[in-house]
């Protein structure tokens, strides 16, 4: 029995990892590591999770600082966090890609090598931490990755429309599988992935006169964890559509051939970010510049796409991301209601095996990257301790949130441990 199904809802955090490295004018570098001075205080840091009763941590690999040149590594960074977590005895379930490539790889996910460099690089950190760390996630929300780096353009390598979108899936997903399948070598059976997806509902005037853009967007939103996972076949709704817009056939038997499955299907869920009102008029751009309208549908989307993703893919289901940005009292109420639904589906049947409050501490909003304002301008109060900005660097300070977090996760091992 793997540790994550033994009859209890495990409760975890998350530490906001996003490196987007490379720059150009009007633009800063992205690092959230950087930005939320968790280099420096990575080890008091993850005392936090603890001091809470987090059992497991999504919390990821800076790629572009440990991979600074091809077949380079540069492990002093990293050696003794991982010794860290086992001392406190918290389970990394490592992000492996969290958005960002390596400054030195040009044309970033577009580079003919990304799949093979991904993947050396994925086998490098599994072998190096073989004896400790079991749980990968080999490309966090990867459709996100796809829409920002390859439609919209706000990321590199700055592509735009659908062929852009096309080519970012199939690079990412070729990537994505030998990533899994060269880890699952490397550490055999012990392997376990936790496969990571953004969810986006849409709500509203759907019939209406995007019909078709909502029923595409639909499927989109499933389809490298689609193509990953070996469906995507003839009979598949995206076939044609991936292949009209340059989708390479011999990928798509490939991946069809060699499934990588997930152990855990984790579902990012934002009740005021992920569900997506399709209204009448001109549909907008999406992203920053430009973002489509929200509406928060609470524990009621929530529910939807868990049971989406669990009857989808027929594997274990966790909840990999949760949060509001709000007062500390907003963020206490849907820490309840989230954790009373999740309990709810499992005392249902729903195999549930995991809650995840991200952030651990509040993070910088990514218009950090486009902004010429000090990094306090895009706070985002999310976490379970607040950043406060002092002489001394930013100060950790716990709030209530917390308080209430630690009091689920020690009630769910009183309960059921």
């Amino acid at each position: 029995m793997t540790w994550y199904q033994d009859g209890r809802l495990h409760f975890g955090v998350g530490v906001e990892d996003t490196f987007v490295p490379q720059t150009r004018p009007g633009e800063r570098a992205l690092d959230e590591y950087e930005l939320t001075e968790h280099y420096e205080h990575w080890h008091a840091d993850l005392g936090l999770a603890a001091e809470v009763g987090a059992e497991f941590m999504r919390w990821g690999v800076p790629w572009y600082r440990i991979n600074p040149a091809p077949g380079q590594w540069d492990w002093s960074w990293l050696d003794p966090v991982m010794a860290r977590f086992a001392e406190l005895g918290i389970r990394p379930i490592v992000d492996l890609l969290h958005y960002g490539t390596p400054e030195w790889l040009e044309g970033e996910f577009a580079h003919p090598d990304y799949p093979q460099r991904v993947a050396e690089y994925a086998v490098a950190v599994a072998e190096r931490y073989a004896d400790t760390v079991t749980d990968y996630t080999p490309v966090n929300e990867p459709m996100i990755h796809a829409r920002f780096c390859g439609e919209l353009a706000y990321w590199p390598p700055y592509l735009r429309g659908e062929e852009g979108l096309i080519r970012m899936v199939a690079a990412l997903a070729d990537g994505f599988s030998r990533s899994q399948h060269g880890i699952a070598e490397a550490l055999g059976e012990r392997a376990a992935f936790w496969h990571v997806d953004a969810t986006t509902r849409f709500v509203g005037d759907v019939d209406g006169e995007h019909a078709d853009k909502v029923r595409l967007l639909r499927e989109q939103v499933y389809v490298v964890e689609d193509l990953v996972t070996g469906r995507v076949d003839a009979a598949h709704p995206l076939t044609e559509h991936l292949l009209r817009h340059g989708f390479p056939e011999d990928l798509l038997d490939r991946l069809r051939a060699a499934p990588a499955l997930p152990d855990v299907m984790g579902v990012n869920y934002y009740p005021k970010h992920s569900t997506t009102l399709v209204q009448a008029g001109p549909w907008p751009t999406g992203g920053f510049v430009e973002p489509q309208p929200t509406r928060d549908d609470g524990v009621v989307g929530l529910e939807e796409v868990l049971r989406s993703y669990a009857s989808r893919y027929g594997a274990p289901v966790a909840l990999t991301e949760t949060c509001v940005t709000a007062s500390e009292a907003e963020r206490v109420a849907w820490l309840d209601d989230s954790v009373a639904l999740l309990q709810r589906l499992r005392a249902e049947g729903m195999p549930v095996v995991a809650y995840t409050w991200w952030p651990l501490f509040d993070m910088y909003e990514w218009t950090y990257r486009h902004a010429g304002t000090p990094r306090e301008a895009s706070l985002l109060s999310m976490g379970l301790w607040d950043l406060v900005e002092s002489d001394h660097g930013l100060l950790r300070r716990r709030n209530t949130v917390a308080d209430a977090f630690a009091q689920h996760t020690a009630s769910d091992r009183v309960v059921t441990g």
